[in-house]
């Protein structure tokens, strides 16, 4: 309207091609698999698309039509493409660590907060978000933009330098004065966002917990929410077993340190699980309380509510030959995740909290 209104003016026309600027920058986008990282479709995991199939149908989420791992200590689902299909992200770290039912238990969770009712997971609030933070990242000032002058002041042209020195710290103060306005505008707006839609997400929160607890058992869902806090530790773990294989191994071969890499990883997650076992029993003990001092607010809640809740058995559950099938379809997916991972090493600065 800027534009055609005010046409014979040159203000407004101006004004309307930034705010025009603005909205390209912010336009939806649709997602994107990571190319590097294994994706499965149902034709090669059946057994665990079935699995999935079964979890969302309990959960009452949309199914999924695609598979991709990580070397995150995380599940969740993101959608990709213009179609807006639907992507189950498994880390495989924490597929490692958990136990059968847990993983179930976890799998519901993360379908349950992709349900329609998750406001934040929508086409349009989600894609608002996902925009928004984008453009607040892409605009983010780093150092500052200023450049000195080390010329010496008695050879040629000195003065001239010294001035496009100034002229260029004028015009990089503007430039950063504009995009923090902008940044500003994106992370408020996207704090009012998330601010409006609080009370939504929480209630979808507590309504995944509730599906899971349905599907996988009370217990199991319990055991997932308290297990994500060794999501550190974990990372911690494969960051050592990085470096050993990677420095003091060197019998090992390729194929045999990507083999063992996971079963290392569940190995040291029993282990952190009954040192934590002891460590509260001795707490409850001592101070009669319930969890354990390493949870969170929002994590006390939603597990309060599980242990006051009527105990649900479990209506999804794996005997042995699915077991052992759903790991021969993910072999090699475990095979390229473990090489990424002993190639790359894991960025400790991320992923540390688990997602459920």
């Amino acid at each position: 309207m800027l534009i055609v209104l005010g046409f014979r003016t040159v203000v407004q026309p101006l004004i309307g091609l930034m705010l025009l600027g603005w909205a390209l920058t912010l336009r939806p986008r649709p997602g994107r698999l990571d190319p590097d990282l294994p994706i499965l479709r149902e034709a090669d995991a059946p057994t665990l698309f079935e699995l999935l199939h079964r979890t969302a149908d309990s959960a009452g989420a949309r199914r999924i039509d695609a598979i991709q791992f990580t070397a995150d200590f995380s599940v969740s689902v993101i959608h990709y493409g213009l179609r807006h299909k639907r992507c189950f992200v498994v880390g495989l770290p924490l597929w490692a660590a958990y136990l059968p039912q847990q993983r179930i238990g976890a799998m519901a969770q993360a379908l349950g907060q992709s349900a329609p009712r998750n406001v934040r997971c929508g086409v349009f609030i989600g894609l608002a978000l996902r925009s928004l933070t984008a453009g607040s990242q892409a605009m983010r000032a780093g150092n500052a933009s200023t450049t000195e002058s080390s010329v010496n002041p008695h050879t040629w042209y000195a003065g001239d330098v010294a001035g496009a020195a100034r002229r260029f710290n004028a015009r990089a103060r503007k430039s950063e004065w504009v995009l923090w306005i902008l940044r500003t505008a994106m992370a408020a707006m996207a704090r009012l966002l998330l601010w409006l839609t609080r009370p939504a997400a929480r209630r979808a929160r507590f309504e995944a917990d509730d599906a899971a607890a349905r599907a996988a058992s009370s217990q199991a869902t319990l055991a997932a929410l308290r297990d994500r806090h060794l999501a550190r530790a974990i990372s911690l773990e494969m960051h050592r077993l990085f470096i050993e294989k990677r420095t003091l191994v060197k019998a090992h071969t390729p194929a045999v340190a990507q083999d063992d890499l996971w079963e290392n990883v569940a190995q040291h997650a029993a282990r952190l699980r009954e040192q934590r076992d002891i460590a509260q029993s001795s707490e409850l003990d001592s101070r009669g309380g319930v969890f354990g001092s390493t949870c969170h607010d929002s994590d006390a809640l939603r597990m309060a509510r599980l242990v006051h809740a009527p105990q649900c058995p479990a209506t999804i559950t794996l005997d042995e030959p699915c077991r052992a099938r759903i790991e021969d379809e993910l072999r090699l997916s475990k095979q390229a995740v473990a090489q990424l991972v002993l190639r790359d090493g894991i960025p400790l600065s991320l992923n540390l909290s688990g997602i459920l």
